[in-house]
């Protein structure tokens, strides 16, 4: 597509986009004039969706009116909740409904997928994750390391972005894993990066990673939702995600995760367990040997918490209507939008991050101002706009498919530009 550089483009643009519905379906936080903000942060917490409250307070009218017996007879039973979540969820992840279960939050997930999926021998113990991760799957990966008595400074290995670069090269991974191969035990990748906004390649690495028969885990914090990792038909053995971001179910609402479908039937291999994850049949016998749900749901370990649940299925509601498909296609017009009205900026100061290419990224643009410091993100903030601020120079932007505009994306910039001229 040619964009022009004018408020009557953008105008245009969402005057003839199939989803501009969809924004009327979330609240937005309000300017001091009543103003909706212009709300780019989808990448650290989406915005609510209209109907959640609904949603929400339906379970507690089912709770209300039936007590226990709403784990059978609630709307949504209790019983199933997030069973029936699988399939929707499913269709965001690229995955089979019985390889997704939704429960607990991202780094507890993490936690019990490398219980499962993290097999250190005396020859191959170590860890290979990107450089830049978001720490608290560098804290997660580093304490399991420690808990098999490994030390980190042996045991982790960082794939690296080349001096003077901000972006890893596949290439380079590859050269990892053609060097070191036959010490790493897992791969576990940020699959789009949180600072850089990169999306990796997750085919690429998996394919790599199996030719030295490496198993390999990928963290969707900022993939799902976002971007398609199409996880079951690239091999990947797991994925873990929140859904409080691009998924829009609440601040610290529950998290997903994905196991493929050659492990999920495996009774012999190792997990940490809990009763939720018992064959549904016999689970209220109480007195009988654990004896796992032949799918993901294998990995629970306590019944879901039926709020929290509501928030995700809302969201998941709007996906669904909308078409996962269809979101990521405004995706890339939209940040491509972006990027064209950053570029034509035309300031030395002002760089961008995040790959050029649509099939390297998500939505968001990290966007560098040389010589800045938080106080433009002050000014920002003053103004109406709701960003990230990484240090030292970084502004990350993110809008959100299915409640930003092509008219956000221009305020944003041409506030930008006010406040850089300052």
């Amino acid at each position: 597509m040619k964009y022009q550089n004018t408020k009557a483009f953008a105008e245009q643009l969402d005057d003839a986009d199939p989803l501009k519905a969809y924004r009327s379906e979330f609240l937005f936080p309000k300017a001091k004039d009543g103003s909706p903000k212009v709300y780019l942060c989808g990448n650290s917490l989406g915005l609510q969706p209209k109907q959640t409250s609904a949603f929400i307070q339906q379970e507690l009218q089912d709770w209300a009116d039936l007590g226990v017996e709403g784990h059978s007879h609630a709307t949504h039973p209790w019983m199933t909740s997030n069973e029936d979540l699988a399939g929707s969820m499913a269709k965001i992840v690229g995955a089979l409904p019985k390889e997704v279960v939704i429960m607990n939050t991202l780094t507890v997930n993490l936690h019990l997928m490398m219980v499962s999926f993290y097999k250190p021998t005396p020859k191959r113990f170590k860890i290979l994750i990107e450089s830049d991760a978001f720490p608290s799957d560098k804290y997660a990966v580093e304490s399991q390391l420690k808990f098999h008595n490994i030390d980190p400074k042996e045991g982790l290995l960082l794939w690296k972005p080349r001096p003077g670069e901000h972006l890893c090269r596949t290439e380079d991974f590859e050269q990892i894993i053609e060097e070191h191969g036959d010490e790493i035990a897992l791969v576990m990748i940020g699959s789009t990066n949180y600072y850089s906004g990169q999306a990796y390649d997750l085919k690429r690495i998996t394919e790599v990673s199996k030719t030295k028969d490496i198993t390999v885990g990928f963290d969707l914090a900022h993939g799902a939702g976002n971007i398609q990792p199409n996880l079951h038909d690239i091999g990947a053995d797991f994925a873990v995600w929140c859904t409080y971001k691009y998924l829009n179910s609440g601040p610290g609402s529950l998290g997903g995760c994905f196991i493929h479908e050659k492990h999920i039937a495996d009774e012999h291999i190792n997990r940490f367990v809990g009763w939720w994850g018992h064959n549904k049949d016999s689970r209220f016998n109480m007195r009988v040997d654990f004896d796992p749900i032949p799918t993901a749901d294998g990995w629970q370990l306590s019944n879901p918490p039926i709020l929290s649940l509501a928030g995700t299925r809302s969201s998941l509601d709007l996906f669904d209507k909308a078409g996962f498909d269809n979101i990521r296609k405004k995706s890339v017009l939209l940040t491509g939008f972006l990027e064209f009205l950053i570029d034509d900026l035309d300031m030395e100061e002002i760089s961008i991050l995040t790959p050029r290419s649509p099939e390297e990224r998500g939505c968001q643009l990290s966007i560098q101002v040389k010589n800045a410091n938080k106080s433009l993100f002050h000014q920002l903030m003053d103004k109406g706009v709701v960003a990230d601020w990484r240090e030292p120079d970084v502004i990350r932007i993110a809008p959100a498919p299915l409640y930003n505009s092509y008219t956000d994306v221009f305020t944003f910039v041409e506030i930008l530009k006010h406040c850089l001229n300052a």
